[in-house]
């Protein structure tokens, strides 16, 4: 790799906090909505389920609820979600940091590895669907609004990501 192929180096933290707090405040302003993903995810199921198992989708008691809303691409939260992807696409290309890579420790396989990351992030949405709200939307968003709920999502979400990284430091 030459020097001109070089990764560009990584932000500094405050730096992206930073640039955070502005997209956060942007999109207060912009959308009157905060930060989110967690909508988005819903309402895929949603349009999906409602395709493939009607019956069930319409029987769910949660998914239920947002039937017949329209298409998930009539949302911001959509645009949101698909203006993220693509930006860290073209961010990661201006970087040059784009490459196709499964992160992982030397104790682990990459088919444990990915394993553990569809658990992870089934759990994730199971626990965005009890908080009503995932990292971004409850924990930023409610934050930002002085949400007591989002105070004790955030409290409890770092208290569990201390205990998984004890409980699993020894694969990494």
């Amino acid at each position: 790799m030459n020097m001109e192929q070089k990764p560009r180096k990584f932000w500094p933290p405050l730096i992206g906090g930073i640039g955070l707090g502005i997209a956060l405040l942007g999109m207060f302003v912009v959308t009157g909505h905060g930060l989110g993903a967690y909508g988005f995810y819903k309402r895929i199921i949603v349009w999906i389920g409602d395709d493939v198992a009607s019956q069930w989708t319409q029987a769910n008691a949660y998914l239920s609820t947002s039937l017949g809303k329209g298409h998930p691409l009539d949302f911001w939260i959509s645009w949101e979600v698909l203006g993220i992807a693509f930006g860290s696409l073209v961010g990661s290309l201006v970087a040059r940091r784009f490459r196709f890579k499964i992160e992982r420790g030397s104790g682990i396989s990459i088919n444990s590895r990915l394993l553990l990351a569809i658990f992870g992030g089934m759990l994730s949405g199971f626990g965005a669907a009890l908080a009503r709200g995932c990292t971004s939307g409850l924990g930023l968003s409610g934050a930002a609004t002085l949400s007591v709920a989002a105070f004790l999502f955030l409290m409890g979400f770092f208290i569990a990501g201390l205990i998984t990284a004890r409980i699993t430091r020894k694969v990494w």
